[in-house]
């Protein structure tokens, strides 16, 4: 009898609830809040070296990881992401353990940057005279998620290494994309299609990874979905947004991990 009375009580209160209430307070209380207060979700391959694995036992080498929901997507199954906008950076990253974790400085293409000399040992871009700090190419792919059930969330995808050349793989697939208009064919914005992304094995004479591989799914079709990665890009390249990389952000290094520099 005492279960019936509890289920009872907690069907009124949740019968009770008017979504009316909150529309009228919206945005209350996070008017403070701006971009510098937010975390941008990283998309990333777990390696197998990935402290993240010691902690979710759903999750395995090869899986996609979130960041911030701390979702984990199958690497075989994928995920379905909407490209938004792109940028090309230069990130100047201390040894790893020996800094803060945070790059110590980020070059645009046109920036100048300190001079590097490549390492015959583990071919990263070493600045001279340094203290062993060194400077890594990165592609950022900034992305609208597209999840199972239904919902939406952007998110940052950065690919180095031995991904930058699926990053320009990517981006000629996307400039690749034509359209019919009024006025005939014509190239649509980045965020117009959707992309299935999954993550494979990879391997060559100094080891093996796993890395992105993408094909194209097709066109958006919902208009809020497609504002949505409009504002987005349009946030990203007024600056509004900046991806704040951190060592927790990209995979640990070992010779068989995603982070081989080569």
């Amino acid at each position: 009898m005492a279960n019936n009375v509890t289920e009872k009580k907690s069907t009124e209160v949740a019968d009770a609830i008017d979504m009316s209430w909150f529309e009228a307070d919206a945005g209350k209380g996070n008017e403070s809040i701006g971009q510098d207060d937010l975390a941008l979700p990283f998309l990333k391959i777990l390696s197998g070296l990935d402290p993240i694995l010691d902690s979710l036992e759903t999750a395995r080498k090869g899986d996609i990881y979130n960041t911030v929901s701390g979702a984990v997507y199958k690497g075989k199954e994928g995920i379905r992401v909407i490209p938004c906008a792109y940028q090309r950076r230069f990130i100047q990253w201390a040894p790893r353990g020996s800094g803060t974790g945070a790059p110590i400085a980020i070059f645009g293409p046109s920036e100048t940057r300190p001079k590097t000399e490549r390492s015959s040992e583990d071919n990263k871009d070493y600045v001279v005279g340094g203290d062993g700090s060194y400077l890594e190419e990165t592609a950022q792919h900034f992305v609208v998620i597209l999840n199972a059930d239904g919902s939406a969330e952007t998110a940052l995808i950065s690919m180095k290494s031995t991904q930058l050349k699926k990053s320009r793989k990517w981006n000629s697939m996307i400039a690749g994309v034509t359209m019919q208009g009024a006025n005939g064919p014509f190239n649509p914005p980045r965020y117009s299609t959707i992309f299935k992304l999954v993550s494979k094995e990879e391997q060559n004479s100094k080891g093996s990874w796993h890395g992105w591989e993408m094909s194209m799914e097709g066109t958006v079709s919902d208009k809020t979905i497609f504002s949505r990665c409009k504002a987005f890009c349009e946030s990203v390249e007024d600056g509004d947004i900046v991806a704040k990389h951190s060592e927790e952000d990209v995979p640990s290094p070992n010779k068989n991990s995603d982070d081989i520099p080569f």
